[in-house]
């Protein structure tokens, strides 16, 4: 049974429970991959810097899904001897699979460090962040690294977990969790979507929160914003979330999909692409979550198309962006949205992006956009890569459809969702800052322009 949304939800109901260690010498670890998407939540609650504890599960050679123990950086290895036993897995085994995963661990520690310094954790209280723990060895070498490389005390905090696991657990001073099932299985199985986390959205989750923390600084100085927003539309108030640089030059609004919002872990993995480009991005709710009830709403693009012209009149009438050029980034339906509202007369839009979005929504608006368009397609979303084909077909503005192979809807598969945002990103540079160094499209290139990833 799900007791979670998704690693976003779970990473902000921990923040919350942890909220009495906001103030005090703390930071947040994050065990790559899946922890990481939590502990950034975690981070964000706190104010608290962020930074990853690399380990590896040492997976039983015949059930490599069952621990029996885990390694860590600094040489730290934690065995299950009570699983070894049981399996009766020999000792030259062990030494190969350790070394196997060794290798594993060592890039891994290289290209999450790759220009990145390590956060002291000397005097400091060391706050060990998962997406749930199971045996519990992964969580044990972390705590030891964690002690070895100089913390004060170390509180390792986690959604879920069984709760004899937790009993067992002694390399913690202090154990959170929010959730002990009586019938626990695996951690995923209390997730409803337990999306895997890549390699890349590791990286870019910690530059995003290094950048975070010198954004709050900065703005409490007068400088840079990011923070949520809400956003007048006639009768309603849209929830929203605003990151700028310190020079915000060009801002990038997102027009979310159905079912999704600006917690979208996608689309916050593009905004981070943008925002270490030097853009501004509003992350966006085009509906209440009254509205979102109703599935007649989602495809409603009329209504989102002017929810998000009313967001870009918001920005317009604040003092930080009234001079910035906006762009449009739309996702699913909210790809429709974004052409429509692009087309609609007194609305400066300078460049549009769609990713796996259904711009036939738009309809007959499409022949009214001027802004330059680039459609991002998965190579296996057949039936999406035909009806932005059609939609190419009516456009009169510069445009591109390139295709990300392999890739399908939702661009989950390893590396895709990366391609598509670095496309999405050098189209922004290219139109919306002067002199941008954006590599896609083409100067004046007309419809009917194709390009493969």
């Amino acid at each position: 049974m799900s007791i979670f949304e998704d690693r976003i939800e779970a990473g902000r109901r921990l923040g919350q429970r942890l909220e009495y260690l906001r103030g005090q010498n703390i930071v947040i670890l994050g065990l790559p991959r899946g922890g990481v998407p939590v502990a950034f939540e975690v981070a964000a609650a706190l104010d608290a810097p962020l930074d990853v504890i690399v380990v590896r599960k040492l997976g039983v050679p015949f059930q490599p899904e069952l621990a029996m123990g885990a390694i860590g950086e600094g040489g730290a290895q934690v065995l299950d001897k009570h699983i070894i036993s049981h399996v009766r897995v020999a000792e030259g085994e062990i030494v190969a699979v350790e070394e196997r995963e060794r290798a594993v661990l060592e890039s891994r520690v290289e290209r999450f460090r790759k220009g990145r310094t390590r956060i002291d954790l000397r005097g400091r209280t060391a706050v060990i962040v998962d997406d749930g723990i199971a045996t519990g060895s992964t969580a044990r070498v972390a705590c030891l690294i964690a002690r070895q490389l100089g913390a004060a005390k170390v509180v390792l905090a986690v959604p879920v977990a069984p709760a004899d696991t937790l009993s067992d657990l002694r390399e913690a001073d202090e154990i959170v969790c929010l959730a002990t099932p009586r019938h626990f299985t695996a951690v995923g199985y209390h997730y409803r979507d337990f999306s895997p986390t890549g390699d890349d959205e590791v990286v870019l989750l910690l530059d995003a929160a290094a950048r975070r923390l010198h954004s709050a600084q900065s703005a409490a100085n007068g400088n840079g914003v990011d923070e949520d927003v809400e956003i007048d539309v006639g009768t309603v108030q849209l929830q929203g979330h605003l990151y700028l640089p310190v020079t915000a030059a060009a801002v990038v609004v997102f027009a979310h999909g159905s079912g999704s919002s600006r917690h979208s872990p996608r689309n916050r993995f593009v905004a981070s692409f943008l925002q270490r480009a030097g853009l501004g991005t509003l992350l966006l709710d085009l509906l209440t979550p009254a509205e979102e009830l109703h599935r007649a709403n989602v495809f409603d693009i009329e209504l989102l198309a002017r929810r998000l012209t009313g967001a870009t009149k918001w920005l317009a009438d604040r003092p930080e962006t009234a001079r910035s050029r906006v762009g449009y980034f739309g996702a699913s339906t909210g790809a429709g949205a974004a052409l429509w509202a692009a087309a609609e007369p007194g609305v400066r839009i300078e460049a549009v992006v769609s990713r796996g979005g259904r711009p036939d929504l738009a309809g007959k608006m499409l022949t009214n956009v001027h802004a330059p368009t680039l459609l991002i397609v998965g190579g296996a979303d057949r039936e999406v890569l035909e009806l932005n084909h059609w939609a190419q077909s009516l456009m009169r503005c510069p445009n591109q459809l390139s295709v990300v192979p392999g890739a399908t809807h939702l661009f989950e598969e390893p590396g895709t969702l990366s391609e598509a945002a670095a496309l999405a990103r050098d189209w922004f540079l290219r139109y919306l800052v002067p002199g941008g160094s954006g590599e896609s499209g083409s100067e004046g290139m007309g419809g009917g322009a194709e390009s493969a990833v």
